[in-house]
Protein backbone atom coordinates (compact mmCIF):
# COMPACT_ATOMS: atom_id res chain seq x y z
CA UNK A 1 0.00 0.00 0.00
CA UNK A 2 1.21 3.24 -1.05
CA UNK A 3 1.80 6.46 1.54
CA UNK A 4 -0.86 9.07 1.28
CA UNK A 5 -0.69 11.55 -0.92
CA UNK A 6 2.31 9.82 -2.79
CA UNK A 7 0.26 8.11 -5.42
CA UNK A 8 -1.71 9.96 -8.65
CA UNK A 9 -5.34 10.06 -8.08
CA UNK A 10 -7.23 11.13 -11.34
CA UNK A 11 -9.74 14.06 -11.40
CA UNK A 12 -13.32 12.97 -11.32
CA UNK A 13 -13.98 11.66 -14.63
CA UNK A 14 -10.15 11.77 -15.55
CA UNK A 15 -8.47 8.22 -16.54
CA UNK A 16 -5.95 7.33 -14.39
CA UNK A 17 -2.47 8.14 -14.51
CA UNK A 18 0.60 8.23 -12.83
CA UNK A 19 1.30 11.59 -12.66
CA UNK A 20 0.02 14.94 -12.39
CA UNK A 21 1.06 18.09 -14.57
CA UNK A 22 2.80 20.98 -12.34
CA UNK A 23 4.71 24.02 -12.79
CA UNK A 24 7.61 23.58 -14.82
CA UNK A 25 7.22 19.70 -15.45
CA UNK A 26 5.70 16.53 -14.00
CA UNK A 27 5.60 14.64 -11.47
CA UNK A 28 5.58 10.96 -11.95
CA UNK A 29 4.62 8.27 -9.04
CA UNK A 30 6.87 5.27 -9.28
CA UNK A 31 6.82 1.95 -6.90
CA UNK A 32 10.39 1.04 -7.34
CA UNK A 33 11.45 -2.63 -6.10
CA UNK A 34 15.34 -3.21 -5.83
CA UNK A 35 17.71 -5.44 -6.45
CA UNK A 36 15.07 -6.35 -8.72
CA UNK A 37 16.73 -8.65 -10.72
CA UNK A 38 17.08 -6.78 -13.82
CA UNK A 39 16.56 -3.11 -14.96
CA UNK A 40 13.43 -2.41 -16.27
CA UNK A 41 9.84 -0.22 -16.43
CA UNK A 42 6.58 -3.13 -15.95
CA UNK A 43 3.96 -0.57 -16.63
CA UNK A 44 1.32 1.01 -14.80
CA UNK A 45 -0.06 -0.61 -11.60
CA UNK A 46 -3.29 0.41 -9.67
CA UNK A 47 -2.43 1.52 -5.57
CA UNK A 48 -4.59 0.45 -2.63
CA UNK A 49 -6.08 3.86 -2.32
CA UNK A 50 -7.34 4.23 -5.89
CA UNK A 51 -3.93 5.89 -7.53
CA UNK A 52 -1.68 4.80 -10.38
CA UNK A 53 1.97 4.35 -9.84
CA UNK A 54 4.77 3.39 -12.93
CA UNK A 55 6.34 -0.01 -11.28
CA UNK A 56 9.75 -0.67 -11.85
CA UNK A 57 12.91 -2.59 -10.60
CA UNK A 58 16.41 -2.02 -10.59
CA UNK A 59 19.06 -4.37 -10.18
CA UNK A 60 21.30 -1.82 -7.78
CA UNK A 61 20.66 -2.11 -4.09
CA UNK A 62 18.98 0.32 -1.83
CA UNK A 63 22.37 1.63 -0.17
CA UNK A 64 23.82 5.20 -0.42
CA UNK A 65 21.13 6.38 -3.17
CA UNK A 66 22.34 3.62 -5.41
CA UNK A 67 18.51 2.06 -6.54
CA UNK A 68 17.40 5.66 -6.22
CA UNK A 69 20.23 6.75 -9.25
CA UNK A 70 19.69 3.83 -11.54
CA UNK A 71 15.80 4.50 -11.21
CA UNK A 72 17.02 8.24 -12.47
CA UNK A 73 18.89 6.44 -15.31
CA UNK A 74 16.49 3.86 -16.39
CA UNK A 75 13.45 6.44 -16.35
CA UNK A 76 15.70 9.05 -18.47
CA UNK A 77 17.09 6.23 -20.39
CA UNK A 78 13.29 5.24 -21.29
CA UNK A 79 11.77 8.32 -22.13
CA UNK A 80 15.02 9.49 -23.99
CA UNK A 81 15.13 12.47 -22.22
CA UNK A 82 18.53 13.74 -20.37
CA UNK A 83 19.43 12.43 -16.58
CA UNK A 84 19.58 15.67 -15.41
CA UNK A 85 15.67 16.55 -16.03
CA UNK A 86 14.95 13.70 -13.01
CA UNK A 87 15.36 14.49 -9.37
CA UNK A 88 13.86 12.38 -6.77
CA UNK A 89 11.30 14.92 -4.38
CA UNK A 90 9.36 12.71 -2.21
CA UNK A 91 10.44 8.91 -1.39
CA UNK A 92 13.71 9.01 -1.34
CA UNK A 93 13.90 6.11 1.33
CA UNK A 94 10.74 4.59 0.72
CA UNK A 95 9.54 2.42 -2.37
CA UNK A 96 6.71 4.70 -3.64
CA UNK A 97 8.69 7.75 -5.29
CA UNK A 98 7.42 11.04 -6.63
CA UNK A 99 9.55 12.28 -9.67
CA UNK A 100 10.24 15.50 -11.15
CA UNK A 101 10.76 16.05 -14.79
CA UNK A 102 11.52 18.61 -16.01
CA UNK A 103 10.35 20.12 -19.08
CA UNK A 104 6.97 21.32 -20.89
CA UNK A 105 4.29 19.67 -19.40
CA UNK A 106 2.36 19.47 -22.11
CA UNK A 107 5.29 17.79 -24.28
CA UNK A 108 6.15 15.75 -21.38
CA UNK A 109 2.40 13.96 -20.67
CA UNK A 110 2.28 13.42 -24.66
CA UNK A 111 5.47 11.70 -24.11
CA UNK A 112 4.51 9.45 -21.35
CA UNK A 113 1.42 8.87 -22.65
CA UNK A 114 2.99 7.34 -26.02
CA UNK A 115 5.86 5.51 -24.15
CA UNK A 116 3.40 3.57 -21.68
CA UNK A 117 1.21 2.71 -24.86
CA UNK A 118 4.00 0.35 -25.79
CA UNK A 119 3.39 -1.57 -22.59
CA UNK A 120 -0.19 -2.50 -23.47
CA UNK A 121 0.86 -3.52 -27.11
CA UNK A 122 2.79 -6.48 -25.54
Amino acid sequence: MGIPGLTARPAPGDPPQPWKRQAGGLRLFVRLTPKGGRDAVEGVKPTADGGMELAARVTAVPEDGKANAALLKLLAKSLKLPGRDFEIVAGATDRHKQIHIAGDPAALEAALIAWLATFTKR
